[in-house]
């Protein structure tokens, strides 16, 4: 069930340390909200000299307060916070809110500060939002303990930035959205990120949990508590760039992102992800209703070519679908329509809306109830009739009223269908449009905020979930290439025969256990092909030693090793990695690999561990997929085979989190079975 926080959000007194008479301290601003709530329970003010704040007298310490109180939000100079914390616990609080700044944010030092505190808070019973945040909200409870005043609504917000809910507040306003909670998260000493979440999941006033996050703390957490939140999630985040790949040892490492990672444990969890403000203002609009297109296809109507032109690329840049209307849908429009309106999708009224505003209605409705069709997007001029006296044509109020009309019954329609309907117009703020936003049918000004709106309702790709982290095996003593490669063994993964040799005499006694080809290795090396420490196709011992005398004159290696060379003539090659993100965990990456892994970048990633029906699934999404089907004459490969080798390989990697990155690469898949070329770990 995760933590208790219902003394964070329906208290049952509050009290405001550090209230003020100064519009210039933010004691000053809580303490003004938090009086709003007027009869629903106490608001005590505490300030040490006493006096008036806002025309009430307040208490010169909690204590003096003379009754127990159940949430004290902390607004006082660093100096006296651990003291005004301690206050609060004494005097029965079971719920803090820390204003005060000055803690890990500043180093080493402060963040000492911070962690004694909390674990004080965790030791009486209590919980800490912050220190250094803005305070929270919750409108259900008409609990206000933030500077500023949030409309109500159905959107939780949980933000690492003030200002970013403020213009929220005004994106949200058009789309008749609102909030049922506030949290500024702060530095998440005590409550985190993920019990927030958890908790809004179970929030009964809340429909959908909108994130700010640049710090996730827990990140797998976070990707759990959302898989499971039964609610839509949107995270909108910072900081998802390439450093985190400058120093890795391995193409698996080289390869992966922060961006990456975001994006594959959103995906996993079903977390919707987005990259601006704005955009988390379309999704949050088609997500926080019940309505999810079953397919993606979408049929767009339009009034003007131009327009349907436009939104029909939108929608596919958005990774949609146009597809044609079947024959019964065209022959029910043409009935509806004049003889120029184009029937085909996109469908053109072509000029008809002008002298039948209803032509919309019945267009949208034949539409809904068309079975080729999962969504609609009515993009132009709707709105423009209503919107001016006049309109086009000089219809005037004829025009007008029919378009309202129109909204009306298309209102009536969305209410009637499960199907998605999105609306962007030229005059999003017409009274036709406000009547469609009142009915729940989101409307854009922008064509691709409309398209973008669709492709949030519109089903992704499979939803993974995330798998539970295995039991730790016995720690890997060491990550040289025969360790790893007998520990992957031993794990289930198939190696081509090999031996360790340190000399001539080893080499040719390893030469008379298998026959060649071979392949010889220097083992002191990660990318071994990059040094020339591999040797492909010796064919028998003397070549065999001819290229060992070679390469250890150049190299010098401590060891080498000797290989049978597996047949590379129908098969293809895959790299399987895993690599130990800092906030997430095991990161498992599958692509076509070999020496061009990097260069061709066809690689896809999920949390570890993958099973093997996820992993057909992440080969089966790749660009270069239509290989393993076989081309040019080639056999299919055992995609089955590839499937069970990457669950071995990533939950290998899952039960040692010592290890840092560990790939295998090439991991040949075959028409039958598969064979790892290649291993290398590097522990953390």
């Amino acid at each position: 069930m995760g933590r208790d926080l219902t003394a964070l959000f329906d208290p049952v007194s509050v009290a405001v340390v550090g209230a003020s008479d100064d519009p210039a301290k933010y004691g000053h601003a809580i303490a003004a909200q938090a009086i709003r709530a007027g009869g629903r329970r106490p608001v005590h003010l505490v300030n040490r000299r006493g006096g008036t704040v806002l025309g009430r007298t307040v208490a010169p310490s909690l204590s003096a307060i003379g009754e127990p109180v159940d949430l004290a939000v902390v607004s006082v100079p660093a100096a006296g916070f651990e003291d005004a914390v301690d206050e609060a616990l004494r005097c029965g609080a079971r719920a803090i809110v820390a204003i005060t700044a000055g803690f890990a944010e500043t180093g080493d030092a402060g963040r000492t500060r911070q962690q004694a505190v909390a674990e004080r808070v965790r030791a009486a019973g209590a919980v800490m939002v912050g220190p250094n945040c803005l305070g929270i909200a919750d409108n259900t409870t008409d609990l206000f303990l933030a500077s500023d005043t949030f409309t109500p609504g159905g959107v939780a917000l949980l933000s690492q930035s003030g200002n970013l809910a403020l213009e929220l507040q005004l994106r949200f306003a058009p789309h008749g959205l609102g909030f049922s909670r506030f949290v500024s998260l702060g530095n998440q000493a005590d409550v985190t990120l993920v019990d927030l979440l958890a908790d809004c999941a179970r929030h009964e006033g809340t429909r959908a949990i909108a994130v700010y996050a640049e710090d996730f703390g827990d990140g797998r957490a976070f990707a759990e508590a959302a898989a499971d939140a039964g609610k839509p999630v949107v995270l909108l985040t910072a900081g998802r760039g390439d450093a985190s790949a400058r120093s890795a040892q391995s193409h698996t490492g080289a390869l992966t992102t922060s961006a990456d990672v975001v994006t594959a444990a959103c995906r996993d969890a079903g977390v919707e992800l987005v990259a601006t403000p704005r955009e988390l203002t379309v999704a949050v609009a088609a997500l926080s209703g019940a309505r999810r297109a079953s397919g993606r296809r979408v049929a767009v109507l339009t009034d003007g070519g131009g327009h349907g032109v436009v939104a029909a690329d939108a929608v596919e840049s958005a990774g949609l679908a146009v597809p044609e209307l079947h024959e019964p849908t065209r022959r029910r429009l043409r009935e509806a329509l004049w003889e120029q309106s184009a029937v085909a999708n996109p469908v053109d009224l072509a000029g008809m809306g002008e002298q039948d505003p209803g032509s919309y209605a019945q267009t949208v409705a034949a539409l809904l109830a068309a079975e080729e069709v999962d969504a609609v997007l009515m993009t132009g001029y709707f709105g423009g009739y209503a919107a001016a006296e006049g309109g086009l044509g000089g219809g005037g109020t004829a025009l007008a009223n029919g378009e309202q009309e129109a909204a009306r019954l298309i209102a009536a329609r969305h209410r009637a269908t499960a199907k998605p309907l999105v609306v962007q117009s030229m005059y999003p703020e017409s009274p036709s449009c406000r009547t469609l936003a009142a009915a729940g049918v989101p409307v854009f000004a922008a064509t691709e905020d409309a398209a973008r709106a669709l492709a949030a309702t519109a089903p992704g790709g499979q939803r993974a979930g995330v798998t539970p982290l295995p039991s730790p095996g016995a720690p890997l003593p060491e990550s040289g290439y025969m360790e790893t490669r007998r520990a992957l063994e031993a794990a289930g993964l198939v190696f081509p025969a090999a031996r360790e040799i340190h000399d001539e005499a080893e080499l040719l006694a390893a030469a008379e256990e298998f026959s060649g080809p071979y392949v010889l290795k220097a083992l002191h090396l990660l990318h071994k092909s990059d040094a020339g420490g591999v040797a492909l196709g010796p064919a028998g011992r003397d070549e065999l030693l001819a290229a060992f005398r070679e390469m250890h004159s150049r190299l010098g290696a401590p060891a080498y090793s000797v290989e049978a060379m597996a047949d590379l003539t129908d098969g293809i090659e895959l790299i399987v990695g895993v690599n130990q993100d800092p906030r997430f965990g095991p990161v498992a990456m599958v692509g076509l690999g070999g020496v061009l892994a990097e260069a061709l970048h066809d690689v896809a990633f999920t949390l570890a561990p993958v099973s093997a029906e996820r992993a057909v699934s992440l080969l089966r999404g790749l660009r270069t997929a239509a290989l393993l089907d076989g081309v040019r004459g080639k056999p299919p490969v055992d995609v089955d085979a590839a499937a069970k080798a990457v669950e071995t390989i990533t939950g290998f990697a899952a039960a040692h989190p010592e290890i840092a990155e560990l790939e295998v690469n090439p991991l040949l898949v075959r028409p039958q079975g598969v064979l790892a070329l290649d291993s290398r770990a590097v522990l953390a």
